[in-house]
């Protein structure tokens, strides 16, 4: 089934929308989660500071693992299908939380809630992909990125309010309510299935898992470009707020978030359709450029202003750079792939950002804040060179030619 915007070349039908809200419920409740967790494994279980950052990031290495065979499985077991399972487990391991009494069993349900995060993402991102005209592919994308956007700002602002009088059971109840609310809204979602091939029904042909059926060759090469960025990415979310600490301006790191998320929000507004008019190195090349930048900021001598500046132009790089990348992705790989070029583009991205907190933590007794975010606007301006082998030097005419 294809979906009727798609056949139209219309982007804003109801399905789209409606995929929209299920993406911002369950990112709602990845970034709730995400700010609060570490802090809630020391207060509750007396975490040592290495097991309290497990708590954090093993709900992206649970996503991860989801990641690999997500791809597989939308062609397998269907995209609705899938989403609605994955939605289901989200719901029970959000209330979960509550009488989780044990650090072992805290660990193991993060997990868990991880894996249904990264099949129920990669569900709702692949029919999206199904569901913009070709032609409008990284406006589109961009602007489903922006439930992500949104819950970026919230998230941790709601996180410190509802655990600000030290009992959690708020803040998990209200993960549980935004988990419900996506589970309900995709219930009435029409996603469009891949059409069967041989005439077999879904799931009844031998299909073995491999290495091509996770990941999708031709959307690879630039989802490595994403995997860089990701881990200069994973340095200011774990970083800067220790940073600015150490700095004596605490209050610059909520005002850095606030402000990347502002220039997130603008670059979606335009940069999708420079893109599929001017075509993908008219944005990647700046965009990366941005980004590095606001890297470069960060590495000089500290100030308010300087991190603000720098949240500016990290929201315009990197907000431009994972819509942008993604639609490339997708726009690689063959119309029957979608799921597994969505599930390959975010498999690299949470790769980046769940392997760089452990990098950099072990490079930061070696180069302090300053240099560690040096080392990251190094390794943007490298990605350049590595977007330009790997795709940017390949001639692509504008998708809305």
């Amino acid at each position: 089934m294809s979906g009727s915007g798609r056949q139209s070349g219309q982007l804003w039908t109801k399905d789209f929308v409606l995929a929209i809200a299920v993406n911002l419920f369950i990112s709602m409740v990845f970034y709730l989660l995400m700010t609060s967790m570490a802090l809630y494994a020391v207060e509750r279980f007396r975490a040592s500071d290495t097991l309290a950052g497990l708590a954090s990031s093993s709900f992206i290495i649970g996503s991860v693992m989801a990641r690999i065979f997500a791809g597989w499985l939308l062609d397998v077991v269907g995209r609705r299908r899938l989403l609605l399972a994955a939605l289901l487990v989200f719901v029970a391991a959000s209330l979960l939380y509550i009488p989780a009494g044990s650090l072992p069993l805290l660990l193991a349900l993060r997990i868990i809630h991880g894996m249904a995060f990264g099949a129920g993402s990669t569900a709702v991102a692949a029919s999206v992909q199904a569901l913009i005209p070709p032609a409008r592919r990284s406006e589109g994308t961009g602007y489903f990125g922006l439930s992500t956007t949104l819950s970026i700002a919230l998230g941790p602002f709601l996180a410190v309010l509802l655990s600000a009088s030290g009992s959690y059971t708020g803040l998990f109840l209200f993960c549980a309510a935004c988990s419900v609310a996506a589970f309900l809204i995709a219930l009435t979602i029409r996603l469009p299935e891949l059409p069967q091939r041989s005439g077999r029904k879904r799931g009844t042909g031998r299909r073995r898992i491999s290495l091509a059926a996770v990941l999708e060759p031709d959307a690879l090469p630039v989802s490595t470009v994403i995997l860089a960025c990701g881990v200069a990415y994973s340095g200011f979310l774990a970083f800067l707020t220790s940073y600015a600490l150490e700095q004596g301006i605490a209050s610059a790191a909520s005002m850095f978030f606030l402000v990347y998320a502002v220039a997130v929000l603008v670059s979606r507004l335009f940069v999708g359709r420079i893109h599929d008019r001017r075509g993908d190195n008219a944005v990647i090349y700046p965009a990366l450029a941005v980004f590095a930048a606001g890297l470069g900021l960060l590495a000089l001598e500290p100030a308010v202003w300087s991190i603000a500046a720098a949240g500016a132009l990290s929201g315009l790089g990197f907000g431009t750079l994972t819509p942008s990348v993604q639609a490339i992705a997708v726009t690689e790989a063959p119309e029957m792939r979608l799921g597994t070029a969505t599930s390959t583009f975010y498999l690299m991205l949470d790769l980046g950002v769940g392997v760089g907190p452990v990098v950099l933590g072990a490079l930061l007794p070696l180069t302090g804040y300053q240099g560690m975010f040096g080392a990251l606007c190094v390794l943007v301006l490298a990605a350049v060179v590595l977007y330009y082998v790997v795709h940017g030097s390949k001639h692509r005419p504008p998708r809305a030619a």
